[in-house]
């Protein structure tokens, strides 16, 4: 697993033991980045369910303003915190260790957001809709915003109510990839015109 382009291009990251941890396959995350190419440069990232990092870590090597990793094993904690230093990145990246769902709720009371947020939670573990729920719910995604939710191809997520709104569904054989775009404020774009 490397880093695809970027600063850090080339460089490789540590991976997780076990099962538990499924990182984004190469196919997958090179389709990925193919989408978001432009939606990248200047942007604040949280990577929930971070894992190894890998994707917080490919967009802040394609600079982004910074980027936030949560998850709640400490061995990928650890991990991540390994792979940024790998890469020289620490500096704009901030790691939690803690619950993701605990932590969306943490964000409602800091009016914290995001422009792209990826969710990337064990496909068993059934915590994609309600995380992409709650995102919508706190409204932490600004306008104009990216939310990248990867799930099994043959089960996409539901869509949100407005601003939120799903943009497409891609398919890499046993794994999707839907993205959500957050609309601008009606008020704002109403000042503009």
């Amino acid at each position: 697993m490397r880093v695809i382009t970027g600063s850090a291009r080339g460089r490789r990251l540590k991976e997780l033991e076990g099962m538990e941890t499924r990182p984004t396959t190469d196919r997958v995350k090179e389709g990925l980045f193919s989408i978001l190419q432009f939606e990248i440069e200047g942007r604040r990232v949280l990577d929930l369910f971070a894992g190894t990092g890998q994707l917080g870590i490919e967009c802040l090597s394609r600079g982004a303003a910074s980027a936030v990793f949560v998850d709640r094993r400490a061995d990928a904690v650890k991990l991540i915190r390994e792979n940024l230093a790998a890469t020289c990145l620490q500096e704009r990246a901030r790691v939690v260790a803690g619950d993701s769902v605990e932590y969306l709720n943490s964000l409602n009371s800091l009016h914290e957001k995001f422009d792209l947020i990826f969710l990337d939670p064990p496909y068993a573990a059934g915590l994609l809709e309600p995380a992409a729920a709650q995102i919508a719910r706190f409204d932490i995604l600004r306008p104009h915003g990216i939310m990248v939710a990867e799930h099994p191809s043959e089960k996409a997520p539901a869509p949100l109510a407005p601003p939120y709104r799903i943009y497409r569904t891609y398919r890499y054989g046993k794994i999707g990839l839907t993205v959500y775009r957050r609309d601008a404020n009606q008020e704002n774009e109403e000042q503009r015109s």
